[in-house]
């Protein structure tokens, strides 16, 4: 369960109206200019000490959210502070008090040795000389990689790669900490450790805002959550919270074979369904169908797919995945 956090002397993250547009071009033959807003307006507070959870489909808008407080991208408009300092004004003061760790292979030098890579970031960072070593044999030990730090970061695996990227993020010990998908690609004994760590990150009195597609990752870690869709934040909450505002929703999961988007269409205009989600597991289409009208709805579903191959047809409570679903499909 989340640990119940100290939130003292303010906010660490204050967003206010953050705005955030590309501009690109589109087209072949005649190139013109277009203006995508990736975040539209995001106003949120994280306290100190807090493990907050920002969720949301590809391209929601969240790892952009998370560049604007890492001082990565300038905000179009708006207010962004990290304890106190703006990610504009004071951008160096705010890169001195945070730690970023992303998913994913880029960040690291290849062809040098763990332990070269994270002598270069803390140069980087600054640290005193003289606790240099005795602060990278320190995380080193937190992330799993000592005795193996005299070895090229060109042999290491997926997870490996990853508890790097963590060295790196903790070596300066800050504290506000964002971790951008800390556990894609990383095997289940390694993401566990990983989840283990963030915990006891925020246990020991961090500011941790994590991005995540897993969700029984920010159900078991997360104090607060905000649920973002297309550059808004459309929920905000305990765990429990969101789980709790889809309480009254039945789930029926449906196994099936040859499901087309017709059948999809007609499914959702059921009377009581409030999303119709699919999922493709190997050849099978997985359905998850949240309806507040639960009453014959197995026998509605199975009429409605007459002809086609159905494997499993089961309703459950929802969780909060579904919860997710319904709130990212619902615009």
């Amino acid at each position: 369960m989340p640990q119940t956090a100290n939130f003292s002397s303010g906010p660490a993250i204050e967003i206010d109206g953050l705005r955030r547009t590309y501009r690109t071009t589109t087209g072949t033959l005649r190139r013109r200019r277009l203006e995508v807003e990736a975040v539209r307006g995001i106003s949120l507070e994280v306290g100190r000490g807090e493990l907050f959870g920002l969720l949301g489909p590809n391209g929601a808008g969240k790892t952009t959210t998370i560049r604007v407080l890492c001082t990565l991208l300038l905000p179009t408009s708006g207010v962004v502070r990290v304890l106190g300092h703006d990610v504009v004004q004071d951008a160096r003061e705010v890169r001195r008090r945070i730690g970023y760790v992303f998913g994913g292979d880029r960040g690291l030098y290849d062809r040098l040795s763990a332990l070269d890579n994270l002598r270069y970031f803390a140069e980087l960072y600054a640290l005193e000389p003289s606790h240099l070593r005795s602060r990278i044999d320190e995380v080193l030990e937190m992330v799993g990689l000592k005795g193996r730090e005299r070895e090229r970061v060109e042999g290491f695996s997926r997870g490996m790669r990853q508890r790097l990227h963590l060295a790196r993020g903790l070596l300066h010990d800050p504290p506000v900490l964002f971790f951008d998908e800390p556990t894609i690609g990383v095997d289940p004994v390694g993401a566990r450790e990983v989840r283990q760590l963030i915990g006891d990150l925020a246990k020991a009195g961090k500011t941790v805002l994590l991005t995540t597609h897993y969700m029984f990752e920010a159900d078991s870690l997360c104090d607060r959550i905000a649920v973002i869709s297309r550059g808004r934040i459309v929920a905000e909450g305990t765990p429990k919270d969101l789980k709790s505002a889809a309480s009254d929703r039945t789930v029926v999961e449906v196994e099936a074979y040859g499901v087309d988007e017709a059948i999809l269409a007609r499914m959702r205009a059921l009377e009581g369904v409030e999303s119709v989600a699919m999922e493709v597991r190997d050849q099978a289409q997985l359905l998850l169908v949240q309806a507040r009208q639960a009453d014959q709805l197995t026998a509605r579903l199975l009429q409605l797919l007459e002809g086609i191959r159905v494997e499993r047809i089961a309703a459950r409570e929802p969780t909060l995945e579904d919860a997710y679903v319904a709130l990212v499909t619902q615009e």
